[in-house]
């Protein structure tokens, strides 16, 4: 049985400042490599899985630490295409009390952003693949990049791939003129499953959900609503079997509450919806990188727990939850981690800070 996943999009280099210190203080940038399906490759390494991670980078020093970077985390890089002249960059100022977190990206004439339909062997590539994973980002960055993704989901649904997709809607980036939510309902119609937070739920089908307002982990989800909701959503896109929502109420920058919800088929016409606990989050270190944590967990659970929705979705939630304790964009939180967290049903969340 074919297990590997590809994942294909941007590798960026992240600069922030010292201690929660603003941009305009300090003297000093500390450094980090990410990007959504970069940081989905490195979980699925770190679970032991066997993943490639596609993308360009500039045949430089910069862009070569970056493929050593995830090469050292267990992550296959033989198939990064080499040419362009910058990697793709962003700086971040942490959320700090009430204060939000900022993100200013710096993308511009980045080397994926430049990548053209012909560059990849896609063919090669997903010869053995089981998934073919991409977000909503890497159709945001550029046309070119654009078209390159929807040439890699019409050569894997031609090669009989499995698509995962996270829509990944990022506003400040969708620039070049095409219309957003027409461009990710198109790649949300190749999926097979797929993640999005709540708000992301909400922005590509124009139509509101019950708000998830928990202040503990007593809270009710209002699940008939929730079911009938997306029982219209699977209506408009029905090629999709696992439908993974993420669901995030952040209380102060270092208190969050967070939980999913699972819409799923075994069999392509009984779908069940399911819930996962909701996980009190007393002390978040860093929150980046919580969503790609979703999906690889769940990506990882799919194989390894193929006949339990409920512990895939689980799954995929403990180690969300222990992303928000290690800093940086990559979850390097362990199967033995996640599992014993899902396992302990006497606390909210252990103390792994």
């Amino acid at each position: 049985m074919k297990t590997k996943v590809v994942t294909f999009g941007e590798l960026l280099l992240r600069f922030s400042k010292l201690d929660h210190q603003r941009l305009s203080q300090g003297d000093y940038f500390t450094s980090k490599y990410g990007g959504s399906e970069a940081n989905v490759a490195v979980s699925l390494a770190t679970l032991g899985d066997n993943v490639q991670y596609v993308t360009r980078l500039p045949n430089t020093p910069v862009g070569h630490a970056g493929a050593q970077n995830l090469m050292q985390l267990g992550v296959d890089c033989r198939y990064i295409q080499w040419g362009g002249q910058r990697i793709g960059t962003y700086y971040m100022e942490p959320a700090a009390g009430m204060r939000s977190a900022k993100v200013i990206y710096d993308r511009a004439n980045s080397a994926c952003s430049e990548i053209e339909p012909g560059m990849i062997p896609w063919r090669e590539i997903l010869k053995d693949a089981a998934v073919l994973h991409v977000s909503g980002i890497t159709a945001a960055i550029s046309q070119s990049s654009a078209d390159a993704t929807f040439e890699a989901l019409d050569i894997a649904d031609e090669m009989g791939v499995k698509i995962a997709f996270d829509i990944n809607y990022r506003k400040n980036l969708w620039q070049y003129g095409a219309d957003p939510r027409e461009t990710l309902k198109r790649m949300l119609a190749h999926c097979d499953l797929m993640f999005g937070d709540a708000i992301e739920f909400e922005w590509i089908c124009e139509r509101k959900q019950p708000p998830f307002t928990a202040m503990d982990s007593s809270f009710e989800m209002q699940m008939d609503e929730y079911r009938e909701w997306f029982d219209d959503l699977h209506r408009e896109f029905p090629r999709c079997k696992k439908w993974l929502m993420g669901m995030r109420n952040m209380v102060a920058s270092s208190h969050h509450l967070l939980t999913a919800l699972l819409f799923t088929s075994d069999n392509g016409t009984d779908y069940e919806l399911l819930k996962a606990p909701i996980y009190d989050i007393n002390g978040v270190v860093d929150p980046s990188g919580v969503g790609d944590a979703f999906m690889g967990g769940l990506l990882h659970a799919i194989n390894a727990f193929p006949d339990d929705n409920q512990r895939q979705l689980e799954y995929s939630l403990a180690a969300s939850t222990l992303k928000n304790t290690i800093p940086g964009d990559f979850n390097l939180a362990t199967d033995e981690e996640i599992q014993s967290l899902i396992d302990d049903k006497t606390v909210k969340i252990k103390t792994y800070f």
